[in-house]
């Protein structure tokens, strides 16, 4: 069973900037994909970016220019730097991996971390 520990979320201004962590208990080598979903209050979980084993991102629209996805391998951390936030990014953030082993997928989720923009 793989863990991810997400942390860095908190209350801050419209305009302001956070960065998220996420740490697997697995090394980054045994995903083909890794990412960030986030889910607002009374709405679906929805894609924020993901970033591939080849280190391929995809960012949601309405992110675009403004977060960034990235691995740092020696640490074997996931971060995403959000940085011009807006009231509409508040939500819970979780933390996403995707295992691919002899034909089968194996998806894995942290617990969350919540974030608040106020506007």
């Amino acid at each position: 069973q793989v863990h991810l520990v997400e942390s860095g979320g908190g209350f801050v201004q419209a305009g302001g900037s956070l960065r998220l962590s996420c740490a697997p208990s697995a090394s980054f080598f045994s995903f083909n994909v890794m990412g960030w979903y986030r889910q607002p209050t009374g709405k679906q979980r929805e894609l924020v970016a993901t970033i591939t084993d080849a280190d391929s991102t995809n960012y949601a629209d309405s992110v675009k220019g403004r977060f960034t996805i990235s691995k740092d391998n020696a640490k074997n951390t996931l971060t995403l730097q959000m940085n011009s936030l807006k009231a509409g990014d508040t939500g819970v953030y979780y933390c996403y991996a995707d295992q691919y082993y002899e034909g089968t997928h194996t998806a894995f989720w942290g617990q969350g971390t919540r974030v608040t923009v106020s506007s």
